[in-house]
């Protein structure tokens, strides 16, 4: 990954193994070596609680006994004040940089998570689902540098705690402190035993959370049509069963995580009737050791505390056993992400397609056996009814599709070429524009410093833009919503000449065009690109006399031929042109 431009933090991000989780300790060792210090500072002070409360108590007794003065309570009260005040700074800096950690944790596995994700191909984020990535990349990245936050707190919190009130125990009364220290194990053993349950739990409710985060997705898309058709009522109950599968899932898995250290606490307090009856015979001297009151008020304090750091400790067993769920889903994305190559666009060259077929999930086959060659310069239409395979056609240029065959350039497999190597080779328009909520220059352009006017203007989008109030740096919106649809796609179509590709795949690009814009915009990309071959997949007909060839398909074949021929020997082509032609002008 990139370096962060944070001071102090470049390497926090550079994680050469992000897979396995004690590198997220090690990036960070400066900012766990402050937690250290201080967390240990902290928890070894808090022995000053008891102790200190044991002083005062044995004061007070004295003060009623006139053996002390009241000055000697108000210098035990003074210096207690004073080590808490040390104690709590310490507890200060430890928790601010524990933070610091667990966000700086959270934004390495989201980065990775990026990283990883913009490197998979479409099909595989597609049988991901988009709900269930947006939970993986958000929730999960964010539940596991919890965990991780827990486990550092509650390493000091708990574990020298624990060890230092044990240590005070013993150094009072070994026998009661053995005796008493039986029974905080037993919340350990009972914590561990509950790991199936909060596990199978916490996936339950990752799985619910992916579902709802999908179907907010389909509502908000689809807000519109569900509107129109009146399907409102259904899509609502649709999301409220969604809503409410979360809701019980999300108990279920939070359950048994916040219910239990109540009973965890319960079963480490039993030993109090141990300290009342066995410490009530150390003070009046027929125990096994003499005490005093200082020293009963100080065991008693210290071990009600160590009960409460150990139920804390059990809670901490379920919190890292709910993590490892989020964990284990997103293990197979954090993977270290090479920075990308450079792309350098091909040179012109001579395209050969040997009996490309494209078969679709099931074992269908849309269509087979197509063959072509075209020279730079050439512009070839791909058209056919609905569902002919044409945007199929187009994708496997890309290698989203499963196909046969082989497509070359200049006598090269594009199927042996790296996957930079086929980007600077191909440029592809998509059906559906894809823009993002940025200016109209950085859609285009992509983070490259060049003139954007060349590409507006080639796609007759020039005028439009100077008339708006920030011209090309007006925002566009999410999914490019301020613009209209034309607009969309000539925008789209503007970022994809910017490309300076040899090969370009355009999925109809002048849908949502008028006529006369469409023969514009047509000849403003053969004299931007005069080198370039051209795939033009359409079903609108204006254009394809202007073709080298053209690809019709129809039934799972594939006829190549010419525009004039096609009319003459094919009369399903004759008729798409004729209802082409009576389409009238769609609205830009």
């Amino acid at each position: 990954m990139k370096k962060s431009s944070s001071k102090g933090e470049e390497c926090i991000h550079c994680l050469a193994h992000p897979e396995i989780i004690t590198s997220y300790f090690t990036a960070q060792w400066p900012i766990l070596a402050i937690i250290t210090v201080t967390g240990l500072v902290y928890n070894i002070g808090l022995l000053a609680g008891p102790y200190y409360e044991g002083q005062m108590a044995q004061c007070l007794l004295d003060i009623s006994r006139k053996d002390a003065a009241f000055s000697d309570m108000l210098c035990l009260v003074l210096t207690y004040l004073l080590v808490i005040l040390l104690v709590q700074g310490s507890r200060f800096v430890k928790r601010f940089y524990v933070r610091r950690f667990a966000n700086n944790t959270a934004r390495s596995m989201k980065e990775i998570l990026y990283g990883n994700l913009v490197h998979h191909s479409k099909q595989e984020l597609d049988a991901e689902g988009s709900g269930n990535l947006i939970t993986k990349a958000v929730s999960d990245a964010d539940d596991c540098a919890e965990g991780m936050r827990k486990f550092t707190t509650e390493l000091f919190d708990t574990g020298v705690a624990l060890i230092s009130y044990t240590v005070f125990l013993l150094s009072y009364d070994w026998r009661l402190a053995l005796l008493c220290l039986l029974f905080p194990p037993v919340s350990y053993v009972l914590a561990e035993r509950m790991k199936t349950i909060v596990q199978r739990t916490g996936a339950a409710a990752k799985k619910s959370s992916g579902r709802l985060s999908q179907a907010t997705l389909d509502r908000v898309s689809g807000a519109m049509t569900y509107r129109v058709y009146g399907c409102e009522e259904a899509r609502n109950k649709d999301y409220e069963d969604r809503l409410a599968d979360y809701e019980k899932t999300g108990v279920l898995a939070n359950v048994f995580v916040s219910a239990m250290p109540p009973i965890y606490q319960v079963i480490s307090m039993v030993s109090v009737l141990f300290i009342l009856w066995f410490g009530g015979r150390n003070v009046t001297g027929t125990g096994w050791t003499a005490w005093n009151v200082a020293a009963f008020t100080a065991f008693l304090s210290s071990y009600t505390k160590l009960a409460v750091k150990s139920s804390h400790a059990a809670k901490l067993f379920n919190a890292v056993q709910k993590a490892q769920v989020s964990w284990r889903r997103i293990l197979p994305f954090l993977k270290a992400v090479p920075d990308d190559p450079e792309i350098k666009s091909a040179a012109p060259g001579t395209l050969s397609v040997q009996d490309l077929g494209v078969t679709l999930p099931g074992g269908r086959v849309l269509f087979s056996g197509l063959s072509i060659t075209a020279a730079p310069g050439d512009a070839i239409g791909v058209t056919g009814p609905v569902a002919c395979g044409k945007s199929s056609l187009g994708r496997a240029f890309l290698f989203e599709s499963p196909c046969s065959g082989t497509i070359s350039w200049n006598g090269q497999d594009l199927c042996g070429l790296s996957p930079e190597e086929r980007n600077g080779i191909v440029g592809y328009l998509g059906h559906d524009p894809e823009l993002f909520d940025g200016t109209i220059e950085d859609n285009v352009l992509l983070g490259r410093k060049e003139d954007v006017m060349p590409y507006l203007k080639a796609v007759c989008l020039d005028k439009e833009v100077a008339a708006m109030e920030e011209g090309i740096h007006t925002r566009i919106g999410p999914s490019g919503n301020r613009l209209s649809g034309g607009q969309q796609k000539r925008l789209a179509l503007a970022r994809t000449l910017a490309l300076h590709r040899p090969l370009y795949v355009l999925d109809d690009p002048f849908s949502a065009l008028d006529r006369d814009t469409e023969r514009k915009v047509f000849a403003n990309i053969r004299a931007l690109c005069p080198d370039s071959t051209l795939l033009y997949l359409s079903h609108r007909l204006e254009l394809f006399p202007q073709m080298k060839q053209v690809l019709f398909m129809k039934d799972g074949t594939v006829t190549v031929s010419t525009h004039e021929a096609l009319l003459q020997t094919s009369s399903d082509y004759a008729q798409l042109v004729a209802l082409s032609g009576k389409g009238g002008q769609d609205n830009a």
